[in-house]
């Protein structure tokens, strides 16, 4: 049995709010849980506590036990400081997660490799 922690949604139309659940990854979205972790509510304002609650104990021994985030309990998780920053690059200026179009710093800089840059300064 796979078990996977997603989202599943509860709310009415255009109000949505999730619960964060453990469940048999072959379940539908909102079908029978294993384990209620937690809830997130994108309504509310962004500094607001009832934003997001999770049960941090119960999710680090769910991850332990093999359990696989979806992508969006994996965005979640990683805001709050359990989930790991190599699925989110992050920028070094700002801290703002990078889509995947964004350059990062170690990107090209005007047509110009960092490698050619390095030999140039080497020269001089």
């Amino acid at each position: 049995m796979v078990v996977k922690i997603r989202l599943a949604r509860l709310g009415c139309r255009n109000h949505p709010f999730y619960r964060v659940v453990v469940t048999d990854s072959k379940t539908t979205r909102d079908g029978k849980q294993l384990e209620v972790l937690g809830f997130y509510n994108p309504v509310a304002g962004k500094d607001d506590d009832k934003r997001m609650s999770l049960k941090l104990e119960r999710i680090k021994y769910w991850l332990s036990v093999g359990a696989k985030p979806s992508e969006p309990v994996e965005h979640l998780l990683f805001r709050a400081g359990l989930g790991q920053s190599h699925q989110f690059p992050v920028a070094a200026l700002n801290g703002h997660i990078l889509n995947q179009d964004q350059p990062t710093i170690a990107a090209d800089h005007n047509g110009i490799s960092p490698e050619a840059i390095f030999s140039i300064a080497l020269q001089v």
